[in-house]
């Protein structure tokens, strides 16, 4: 008996997110060992050192429930971000947090516009909620292309969703087009604005829109703890906008939704500048060394984009499943990025020189049996 019935067509038609392949899965398949994942953008230090004193000294709590108002994790995100408690929600990652905006400020049939090759859950949340979107094409090289952005907006629309830095492709928003995104929207829609990647970025020209929040107020700006933070296992994001917005987030959110032991991990994390300015550095030097044995490799057809991201989208002339496949087979995890359209391209998380050095030996190794 199929029971497909039971729920509507634009549920049974999801197609679920597939994250990076575990290491110790691709090891039980393949009885390797000593395996790297470089596929789901993962600080490769691990956790702040601080975050990791706070979870040893509050384990004895977990029979207790958290604190379903993240009083102290709002403070802390409040204080890192230059706005008030009741100007922070807090989510189970900022995944949760861009379900729980659709889920507040929309219903079925209404309008969003997003960006080809976006953050493919926005389509997945999307979808999961009724919603109906248009996806407007990138310039140059995947660069969000504003213009076409502002275009696509009905008076249907209700969201409009951009990451800056995007993911997958490592691409930014300029300020002097961010500024413009935020001031030529109109003024009913809720323009979202995904920084999960905001702490690696290096560009001049970069504005974080929590910076620009007085040019619209229906603004939400999400930011994460699963990257440069290394604490993608603990679940934590927060949300930044008008309190009355962020009120209303709130009333839809599940209570308890972040845990204990992730919430004082969390505030931790956030005391810890030299842990980030370390991750940071870490990641420069493994762009450096990437893209200088990339450029090597040019002639055989090997290109990238630019990145402001703790990841490079690397294009081949070669079917990127295959690549990837013939990469696990020496232990490297990469991502294929087939999923969102680019069939040949993959996305390569910036691990330790030593990570990276094995990713470009194994990726030249199996670009020259292709």
């Amino acid at each position: 008996m199929s029971h497909q019935s039971l729920v509507p067509e634009y549920i049974a038609s999801i197609k679920p997110y597939v994250p990076g392949k575990p290491i110790e899965e691709l090891e039980r398949e393949l009885g390797i060992s000593n395996s790297i994942k470089l596929a789901s953008n993962e600080n490769p230090l691990g956790p702040s050192p601080k975050a990791i004193e706070a979870i040893t000294a509050n384990a004895n709590q977990v029979h207790y429930y958290p604190d379903g108002a993240a009083f102290k994790l709002k403070a802390a995100c409040a204080e890192y971000v230059g706005a008030t408690s009741d100007e922070i929600a807090t989510g189970n990652g900022s995944n949760e947090l861009l379900t729980l905006i659709a889920r507040t400020f929309c219903t079925p049939g209404d309008h969003a516009v997003i960006s080809d090759y976006s953050f493919i859950a926005y389509r997945i949340i999307m979808q999961a909620e009724g919603m109906e979107w248009t996806s407007t094409a990138m310039k140059g090289d995947y660069q969000v292309d504003v213009d076409a952005m502002l275009a696509a907006i009905t008076p249907e629309t209700k969201l409009l969703f951009v990451a800056n830095p995007n993911n997958p492709t490592g691409s930014y928003i300029p300020r002097q087009d961010l500024e413009r995104l935020l001031t030529q929207t109109p003024e009913h829609i809720v323009v979202v604005i995904d920084e999960a990647y905001h702490e690696y970025v290096q560009a001049e020209d970069y504005a974080s829109a929590v910076t620009l929040r007085d040019l619209r107020e229906n603004l939400l700006i999400t930011r994460t703890f699963s990257k440069a933070f290394g604490l993608g296992g603990m679940r934590i994001g927060f949300a930044v906008g008008p309190a009355e917005l962020i009120g209303y987030i709130n009333r839809v959110r599940e209570p308890f939704n972040c845990n204990l032991l992730g919430q004082v991990a969390a505030v931790a994390a956030l005391t810890d500048s030299d842990f980030i300015a370390r991750s940071v550095e870490v990641n420069e030097k493994g762009r450096a060394l990437v893209e200088e044995r990339l450029q090597q490799l040019a002639e055989q057809g090997v290109t990238w984009t630019k990145s402001q991201t703790n990841f490079l989208l690397i294009h081949t002339p070669h079917p990127a499943t295959e690549l990837y496949n013939s990469l696990l087979q020496l232990g490297v995890i990469v991502r294929p990025m087939a999923g969102y359209g680019l069939t040949k391209s993959l996305r390569v998380t910036l691990g330790t020189e030593e990570q990276c050095e094995r990713f470009i030996d194994a990726f030249t190794k199996v670009l020259a049996q292709h």
